[in-house]
């Protein structure tokens, strides 16, 4: 048999393979008029087997495929390959003008996974012809490198670029890298960052390059300047603060203390705002104007296409909210300055002002136009505001809990209910509108479906949630679902989904929520110092979702058993010295299964002291309580009553720390504890709306009464034998999202302990103790309340029977990870406490302020670090007048100081 010579063929270099491939594409095109007519030579005489002369191939002749055969393989397969270049085993192929051949290769080049690619005739028998697929794989990636650059950076662009090792190596993969990288720095400010690539070859893995990106960030391109023009009815400064991601270099922003939204036409703006440029101090101030006040100081600003492309729609929303509907930025310029940063300019077209008109309702039926109206809240004469007309309408959800059309519709089973809002016409700078409502059917909640829950037990979920099967449709009920299962911790509240699925034909919708689970237990390590009890530890363990039905299930733990929402809390606190206590209690959130009835049972132990000159001093307490939790549903359902009956008995003996002189006897406190509280937080680690209110009253029998005895004469010991009191504590806290995820926090506290015998007086313990951390040694031991307050030592006043408190908090979240939560806070705190209301002056209070950290893991609970400042322990007689003597440092594990 004779070999044909006969080849096809298309190589490409990995440096020039795309000119090389679109030259050999042309070459097939022009079907033999050069490379085929030298395939089709024929060959004469005997082929080296002595099998005689072969057919010519010289002149078209249908031939059947064979046989295939690929070499040059080392990754792929060879049936997939052969499925790509179309060719099978029997087909027929006329040759030498056979266009299946051109197509194949052309197949295969389309994969870019190639460098070489030919297909040979290797052999004909008969009207048999037999193909050889030659290939050269494209090398693969085996190693990439990154220079010029910091390890941490590395890190990241390792995860963003996509270049995973043996991917193929191609021009458009590199490109791809590269603009990746680009995008990655842009994003960082880096406006003229450049990259290079270099590729080697790895002597070590065949076929396989190594990559090297050489990257130069250059310097930050910043914002210099944003000019505005164009504008008449706001001032530039006014403008400015609604880009809120575009943002000059760092000024000082003045603005006077009367700035409206709408200026006169005489407004001047160098005489009515302007700003202050930190590097010319001395000429900002020659201008100073008594009627302007400090806004703001603007941190330096890097530049982003796509969050100036949305500032620019903020600042036209800004416009349409003063009724400028036609408001719009015209023109825009953003360019680079001699010092390598950029300035804007931008040109504003304001427009006309409008005005709602007459407002009529189309296609309500459930409703009247006058409830319409009044939810609506807007009429005839209000200034346009598109953003507020879409709120009140649903459209946009407001965020802030207000009533709205929608919600109105959509909370009585109307989940199909739509709304839109038309112009009918607009006379002279009036709008009129007509809103064309469809209402639909009611629907009702068919299948509740919930996904997710790996270590939760879904009745767990289920008996939280507000829709039920059969129940109409509720918006707000799907809302306070949501926040129910947030607030059960043990899921995170970034990823609860709710999807609701209708179905119009038969008027039912099916819910699904889908959660995350994440760790809820904690460990709880804490440590503290304090003059009595020295240095002291805490270790405690807290199961959040622990399952006493399972406990004697091992196969059912994970790794303890878990998944029915109980509490179970162990703690353990000792200076291995002269103190140690232990903490037990058990919650059945849910008790008998179907009201959430939560039950607790606790027990408490503690002894503090130690033998002096061979004389045991010493308090011990031990005790332990039970209650139960309500739900009530008056004034709402947010409310929750608790009530519930303890004991502690107090053994003292020669201690010489108790108020009057109370030092040997034993005393027993019976009392019963009454909390009203409200619990509106949308969620527990960091709370961005609602609210946390609590009323606390505490009382024992009044044992004196009862006995009819006078105790007017009476020891110590036989006073305090049966402790008598009555006890209110009132706390109060509010969220209130102020921007994006900055939160204000306010917080108010008060406490009153009262008597019910005077010849008794007050119990010696139960009162309240006022400054340091909440971890002084006298909250462990002396039965005190103990009220923190940052930046000021604990208050020298142990009789305290009344405390005022006030907190303002301003809180920026760092990371909202369900593995970390961390957050930024400024605070500012008075409070005061006094002996009794003869001494009682709510507006004598000390202030302080500060800044602290917060630090919640799932394991560990709570850390936090705070500094504050004690305004009022400033006194130049007594020689407090350096920082270090009015500041304070206060650090938490494990809990929030009370």
């Amino acid at each position: 048999m004779e070999k044909q010579a006969i080849k096809y063929k298309r190589t490409s270099s990995s440096m020039h393979h795309n000119t090389t491939r679109y030259f050999l594409t042309i070459i097939f095109l022009l079907a033999g008029m050069t490379a085929q007519a030298q395939i089709a030579m024929p060959t004469q005489g005997k082929s080296s087997t002595g099998m005689g002369r072969q057919p010519s191939l010289s002149r078209p002749n249908e031939y059947e495929i064979g046989g295939i055969t690929i070499s040059g393989n080392k990754y792929l397969d060879e049936d997939l390959l052969l499925a790509v270049t179309g060719l099978r085993v029997g087909e027929k192929l006329i040759f030498p003008n056979n266009d299946n051949i051109a197509k194949a290769i052309k197949n295969l080049w389309k994969q870019d996974l190639f460098s070489d690619v030919s297909i040979d005739v290797t052999k004909v028998i008969g009207d048999k012809v037999f193909l050889n697929i030659a290939i050269q794989e494209r090398p693969r990636l085996s190693k990439k490198n990154f220079r010029g650059i910091k390890k941490s950076e590395a890190q990241e662009l390792n995860d963003k670029i996509n270049l995973v090792k043996n991917r193929v190596v191609t021009d458009a993969t590199k490109q791809d890298a590269i603009n990746r990288i680009k995008k990655y720095y842009k994003d960082k400010g880096y406006g003229n960052v450049s990259v290079r690539v270099e590729e080697r070859f790895d002597t070590v893995k065949a076929n396989s390059v190594m990559l090297t990106f050489d990257i130069d960030k250059g310097i930050k391109t910043r914002i210099n300047q944003i000019n505005i023009s164009g504008n008449e009815v706001a001032t530039d400064m006014r403008l400015k603060r609604t880009l809120r991601s575009t943002k000059e270099m760092a000024r000082l922003s003045l603005y006077r203390a009367d700035d409206v939204h709408v200026y006169p036409k005489d407004y001047d703006p160098k005489r009515d705002g302007f700003g202050l440029d930190l590097l010319h101090p001395t000429r900002a101030l020659e201008a100073l104007d008594p009627y302007f006040r400090p806004l703001s100081i603007m941190s330096s600003s890097k530049f982003n296409e796509q969050k100036f492309s949305d500032d620019k729609q903020s600042m036209i929303g800004y416009y349409n909210s003063l009724g400028y509907r036609d408001a719009a930025v015209l023109a825009d310029t953003v360019y680079t300055v001699k010092n390598g940063n950029l300035n804007i300019d931008m040109k504003v077209g304001e427009g006309h002002r409008y005005y709602f008109g007459d407002i009529t309702w189309r296609g309500n039926t459930k409703y009247s136009d006058e409830v319409l109206n009044r939810v609506l809240g807007i009429t005839k004469g209000d200034v346009y505001n598109a953003e507020l007309l879409n709120k009140r309408l649903g459209i946009q959800i407001s965020g802030d809990g207000s009533e709205d059309v929608s919600s109105l519709y959509m909370d009585d089973g109307y989940l199909f209910f739509r709304i839109e809002p038309r112009e009918v016409s607009i006379i002279g700078d009036t709008i009129n509108f007509e809103m064309v409502i469809s209402e639909g059917a009611q629907a009702t909640n068919a299948k509740i479906i919930i996904a997710g829950n790996d270590r939760t037990n879904e009745h767990v979920i289920r008996r939280e949630l507000r829709t039920l099967p059969g129940n109409k449709f509720s918006r707000s009920d799907l809302i306070r679902s949501q926040r129910e299962i947030a607030n059960l911790g043990f899921f995170d509240p970034e990823k609860t989904g709710i999807n609701p699925t209708p179905h119009p034909e038969n008027g039912t919708v099916d819910i699904e929520y889908t959660v995350s689970e994440k760790s809820s237990d904690q460990l709880q390590l804490s440590a503290g110092f304090g003059g009595g009890v020295r240095f002291y530890g805490n270790i405690g363990i807290m199961f959040n979702n622990f399952s006493l039905r399972n406990i004697f299930k091992p196969k059912l733990w994970d790794p303890l058993p878990i998944g029915d929402g109980q509490k179970l809390s162990i703690n353990f606190q000792s200076n291995a010295y002269s103190y140690s206590a232990f903490n037990f209690a058990f919650t059945e959130p849910w008790l008998g299964g179907r009201k959430p009835n939560a039950f607790t049972v606790n027990f408490i132990y503690s002894k503090y002291g130690q033998p002096v000159s061979g004389i045991p001093q010493y308090l011990k307490v031990v005790g332990g309580g039970t209650s139960l939790s309500k739900r009530v549903q008056f004034p709402d359902d947010n409310f929750v009553l608790t009530y519930g009956i303890n004991y502690n008995y107090y053994e003292v003996k020669n201690y010489p720390y108790l108020i009057d002189g109370y030092s040997n006897g034993t005393s027993n406190n019976v009392f019963f504890k009454t909390v009203l509280a409200r619990y509106s937080i949308n969620q527990p680690l960091y709370p961005t709306s609602g609210s946390n209110i609590s009323f606390v009253f505490q009382f024992t029998p009044p044992w004196s009464a009862l006995s009819g005895k006078d105790f007017s004469n009476a020891t110590l010991s036989e006073k305090y034998k049966l402790i008598e009191y009555h006890k209110y504590r009132f706390t109060a806290e509010w969220y209130q999202k102020i921007v994006g995820n900055l939160v204000f926090k306010f917080a108010t506290k008060y406490g009153f302990l009262g008597y019910y015998n005077p010849d008794i007086g007050f119990s010696p313990f139960e009162r309240f103790q006022l400054g340091g951390d909440g971890l002084s040694q006298n909250s462990f031991f002396l039965g005190r309340d103990i009220i923190a307050q940052r930046g000021y030592e604990v208050y020298p006043n142990e009789n305290a029977t009344i405390f005022n408190k006030y907190t303002a908090e301003v809180r920026y979240p760092f990371s909202m990870s369900p593995t970390s939560t961390i957050y930024g806070l400024a605070f500012y705190e008075c409070a005061n406490s006094w002996s009794s209301f003869k001494e009682y002056n709510p507006f004598k209070l000390n202030r302080g302020a500060g800044l602290g950290i917060r630090l919640i893991l799932p394991m560990f609970g709570l850390m936090g670090l705070d500094y504050g400042i004690g305004f009022d322990r400033y006194n130049p007689a007594t020689g407090n007048t350096s920082l270090k003597d009015i500041g304070k440092f206060t650090f938490m594990l494990g809990f929030e100081p009370d």
